[in-house]
């Protein structure tokens, strides 16, 4: 086992609506037993608060390690901190462009920014529709500079019978882009 696997993956999680997105993802990496280090954003407290009835305590509890939004000196804002890399689950606008630009506000942008410096996967589920040309040049920027656009697109294929069926095929999606198959979705050809 390399020594990134063994330090899993950063989880962030931002404001924006799909707050359910970071904690499915939380719940698998749980699942599947690999490290995931949380950040999560103010805003992200507050959407939680209308989107479940979980707590946000209840979402730290998942994780393996909770950073404070305003923990500059956390190990995952250096890039010594060896990682398979980080997932934004949702990832809002505003924290899209932090990342973007590389003028960081939090832990959270600092962690994908270095992320990114590290050539490491950075996957942002960015949530927002419709888009505008300056959000879609923003996201060609982040293209451009090795981050992953991956929205939650909910695939049909596999006739879901739930959200649950929905959420799980989003999230194990992105796992896949880290080559960790969490077992939870129909695959294209495979299941039907």
């Amino acid at each position: 086992m390399s020594l990134a696997s063994k330090n899993g993956i950063i989880v962030g999680i931002s404001g924006a609506s799909g707050i359910i997105y970071g904690i499915r993802l939380l719940e698998i990496l749980r699942e599947l037993e690999i490290p995931s280090y949380l950040v999560m954003s103010k805003s992200a407290e507050l959407t939680l608060s209308y989107e479940s009835e979980m707590k946000a305590d209840d979402v730290k509890a998942l994780a393996t390690e909770v950073y404070a939004i305003k923990n500059i000196a956390a190990p995952i804002s250096s890039g010594s901190f060896p990682t398979m890399g980080m997932i934004v689950a949702p990832c809002s606008i505003r924290t899209m462009s932090e990342i973007s630009t590389g003028v960081t506000s939090s832990l959270l942008t600092r962690a994908a920014d270095v992320t990114l410096k590290e050539r490491r996967k950075l996957v942002l589920m960015v949530r927002e529709s419709p888009l505008h040309t300056g959000h879609l040049r923003t996201m060609t920027n982040l293209s451009e500079i090795g981050a992953t656009i991956a929205p939650p697109m909910p695939a049909f294929y596999n006739n879901p019978k739930s959200m649950d069926d929905l959420i799980n095929h989003s999230v194990g999606r992105v796992l896949d882009l880290f080559d960790i198959d969490c077992g939870k979705f129909e695959r294209w050809g495979i299941n039907n």
